[in-house]
């Protein structure tokens, strides 16, 4: 099974808002204060347990936003089949899965329809060399992380989130038309907070991603819309250089 003709983003389409909000009227008051800031919404499993979930998806496609949805699928590979099967027939754009099986991977990749992308998620940006020791990988992330993208490209899979400290890697070893999407972005460095393996907007795109998550540097800054406004200009530096 291989993958589908890479996915073209526009420039504005590629930074994606984490929208973790409890439920259908906060995440779409999200969506009014950030206007035409953002045009590519993740949505995640904090906006599930709300109940919300698929009125804030169908909203967000009728205002023609893109959508990413985020809830790390991982079960035996006919469920995780049967799930991706069933949210192909949603306007969804990008769908993770932990990247963590071959079998559940090209299982996802052969019930994928529509127009959906499925990215693997690799190692979460919260995690460090010392959380993977504890859970028994004596190895480094950068090499799990390869490990699993190369995995994730020979079952069919359509990219991968990764932080974007190894997005040069995984550019390297998996080539062009392989998405890159990278979660943990702080600009101007760490931010004091629990992801572990954090990059710059613009240290991302010039490592080689497609795409970056942002939520709390959006939505804890004192002006969202401008700080988003702000990055956008940064992802057109980057990427027209």
């Amino acid at each position: 099974m291989s993958a589908r003709v890479p996915l073209t983003l526009g420039p504005r389409e590629r930074l994606l808002f984490a929208l973790d909000a409890p439920g259908r009227d906060e995440a779409l008051a999200w969506v009014d204060r950030l206007g035409d800031s953002v045009d590519f919404y993740k949505i995640g499993m904090e906006l599930l347990a709300s109940g919300d979930y698929f009125s804030v998806l169908d909203e967000l496609a009728r205002r023609d936003k893109k959508v990413f949805v985020d809830l790390k699928f991982f079960d035996i590979p006919a469920t995780v089949a049967g799930v991706i099967r069933g949210l192909s027939r949603w306007p969804v754009t990008f769908c993770t899965i932990h990247g963590w099986h071959a079998g559940m991977m090209q299982a996802a990749a052969e019930a994928r329809g529509g127009d959906l992308r499925l990215l693997a998620v690799t190692v979460l940006t919260s995690m460090d060399g010392n959380d993977l020791e504890k859970m028994g990988i004596s190895r480094q992330p950068a090499d799990i992380v390869v490990e699993r993208s190369l995995a994730a490209q020979t079952a069919g899979i359509d990219g991968v989130i990764a932080s974007g400290q190894e997005a040069a890697l995984i550019r390297a070893a998996c080539g062009p038309g392989f998405s890159i999407v990278c979660p943990g972005i702080r600009p101007g460095g760490g931010g004091g907070d629990d992801q572990k393996r954090t990059v710059g907007v613009a240290e991302a795109f010039n490592r080689g991603a497609d795409a970056i998550v942002v939520g709390r540097p959006i939505s804890q800054a004192s002006d969202p819309r401008a700080a988003a406004e702000a990055m956008q200009n940064e992802i057109r530096d980057a990427i027209s250089i």
